[in-house]
């Protein structure tokens, strides 16, 4: 495990998700992580299918449609303690759609997501967006994953 992360990784019931599990492994999704963190961190990662994103999305946000990340942050300091929920089915369709690998669509978003768990947002105006896609670029770069934009 990552010394300054404290990762809990789940998977809700929805079809396939078997093969979401299988994609990558939980240390992969630790380096992704770490890798974008200023400090040590508890968080979980839960991958759910368009049902479970859609009511949490709804609850929280007012949107009643899955969205393919959401940031739930809980504190920012001495320790970041944040779940990020992504949509499986969400990222797959994505995925596709973009002509990306799914595997480096979720390393993209749990990047997206450790980001926006410290603060990062991009929905504040357009010079802060275009600050998170380049640290998410350069994030991605030095893991060696291509550029998600």
């Amino acid at each position: 495990m990552t010394p300054n992360l404290d990762l809990s990784l789940q998977f809700g019931s929805f079809a396939g998700a078997a093969a979401h599990k299988a994609l990558f492994k939980r240390a992969e999704v630790a380096r992704w992580i770490a890798h974008a963190l200023q400090g040590p961190a508890e968080m979980t990662v839960r991958i759910v299918g368009e049902a479970e994103g859609q009511a949490l999305n709804l609850q929280y946000r007012g949107k009643d449609y899955a969205t393919n990340v959401l940031t739930f942050d809980y504190t920012r300091e001495p320790v970041v303690m944040a779940d990020l929920v992504l949509c499986g089915p969400v990222l797959e369709r994505e995925a596709k759609d973009q002509g990306k690998a799914l595997k480096d669509h979720y390393a993209h978003l749990l990047v997206h997501g450790t980001l926006h768990a410290q603060g990062w947002d991009h929905e504040t105006n357009e010079r802060d967006a275009l600050a998170m896609e380049a640290a998410e670029i350069l994030l991605l770069a030095s893991l060696g994953l291509p550029n998600p934009y």
